[in-house]
């Protein structure tokens, strides 16, 4: 397979050095991303670089995914307005050790493969080096002035916020990581988001005047919503990887919800399926579009690779229970029903404050559903809130005995998907 031309049909090659394509079907190639252990769980933005190894390994190529131990030490000012907060090296070990555990499901990692992949830690070089030893032996390959150049650097110092030279050294190390690579592992090329492309060509420059070498690069264009919102971003937050943080419902919906101008891109960068398969879905999607087809089989496809095939279908029975019938009365869904619906946000309230009845803005803030009494306010005033199937038309609404399904339950919808269930006790 040639890769370059894979990801070019999938809409995910922005930037590439010239000579990269000539690599890949010269030989097989080891590659690797970075990945930025800001948090002990990726979000679906980072499902790109995952993606593109996954591609890389299935077109024969050896991956690398590389955990910024050290570097997550310092943070990326790429595309960031301002200085981030440093993590502690406590909360740093357990997100990498989380993200690791994450990246280890999508890639081949059978030692017995010449393309197996591999993980590491870029910590485990840095730790060794002195900073006289990195000023001495790297920083003197690299002027300040080439440095200057780059957007992410030139954008901070334009800014009122200015860089720190913490940051401003960061391309520095990106750098040598893949300077450490080509020389310990025989890296060729790296991969990123285009806002990595000024941090991984500072990476080909190190190794061109520190090991008088060649190395390769592309990049794949950050992903975008149509209507110019954040890709990744609900009113929720992030949508996670990690179930603990973003139900299986939640994840598939997110999917399910994308708009025909974004699943017909998504379809390609997403999923695994073939242009002739991808380009027949587009047409029948097309001849009718309400009923969603497109959308369907993207949320399918993307919820299965990330979370396996059982949790999908968790996914859709709930999907199932809460829209199937959404205009049957709550009354109509059994026990079984309500305790089944995998994904939903699921919480304890005194049972003894519903009795005595508690006002509908309190209940929403007091359950979590809303983080303040002055947003659950906000929405319920904008008819955004329903109760057991019943949009909650004033905020003196009281939250009483009668409400409660089968004498245990309250379910709560959030806007349009989101739905929470309060069971009394």
């Amino acid at each position: 397979m040639n890769l370059i031309e894979e990801l070019r049909w999938r809409g995910m090659i922005q930037d590439i050095m010239p000579g990269t394509e000539d690599q890949l079907k010269k030989e097989m190639t080891t590659a690797y991303i970075g990945f930025d252990p800001t948090a002990d769980s990726l979000h679906i933005g980072s499902l790109v670089p995952i993606l593109l190894l996954v591609h890389l390994q299935k077109a024969g190529h050896k991956p690398i995914a590389l955990v910024g131990g050290a570097t997550g030490m310092i943070g990326d000012p790429s595309m960031k307005s301002e200085e981030r907060n440093l993590l502690d090296e406590a909360t740093l070990n357990r997100n990498v050790a989380g993200v690791k555990a994450q990246l280890e499901k999508f890639l081949d990692f059978d030692a017995s493969k010449p393309n197996a992949a591999e993980m590491a830690n870029n910590y485990d070089w840095f730790k060794t080096i002195s900073f006289i030893d990195f000023l001495r032996d790297t920083g003197k390959h690299i002027t300040v002035n080439y440095m200057m150049a780059k957007d992410s650097v030139k954008k901070r110092i334009e800014g009122d916020t200015g860089i720190s030279y913490t940051e401003f050294a960061y391309q520095m190390m990106q750098g040598y990581d893949f300077y450490w690579l080509y020389e310990n592992k025989n890296c060729k090329l790296q991969m990123g988001g285009s806002d990595q492309w000024g941090n991984i060509t500072t990476g080909t420059e190190l190794i061109r005047r520190k090991a008088n070498g060649e190395a390769f690069a592309f990049t794949c264009p950050l992903i975008k919503k149509a209507d110019g919102t954040k890709f990744g971003k609900t009113e929720s937050g992030n949508i996670w990887l990690d179930l603990n943080r973003t139900s299986q419902y939640q994840f598939y919906q997110f999917w399910l919800n994308a708009t025909d101008a974004d699943a017909s891109s998504w379809i390609r960068i997403f999923t695994f399926l073939g242009k002739e398969e991808v380009d027949q879905l587009l047409a029948e999607h097309a001849k009718d579009p309400g009923q969603r087809l497109l959308q369907k089989k993207l949320a399918e496809e993307i919820t299965v690779f990330v979370h396996g095939r059982e949790e999908y279908q968790k996914a859709i029975e709930t999907t199932t229970k809460l829209f199937a019938n959404a205009t049957a009365p709550a009354e109509s869904l059994s026990i079984e029903d309500l305790e089944g619906m995998n994904g939903v946000v699921k919480s304890d309230y005194p049972k003894e404050k519903i009795i005595a009845g508690v006002d509908v803005v309190s209940f929403l803030a007091e359950t979590g559903i809303f983080p303040s009494k002055g947003e659950a306010r906000k929405l319920v005033q904008g008819g955004g809130v329903s109760i057991n199937r019943n949009k909650v038309e004033e905020v003196q609404m009281s939250v009483d005995q009668k409400l409660l399904l089968h004498n245990t339950y309250i379910l709560i919808q959030k806007g349009k998907r989101n739905f929470y269930l309060v069971k009394a006790i």
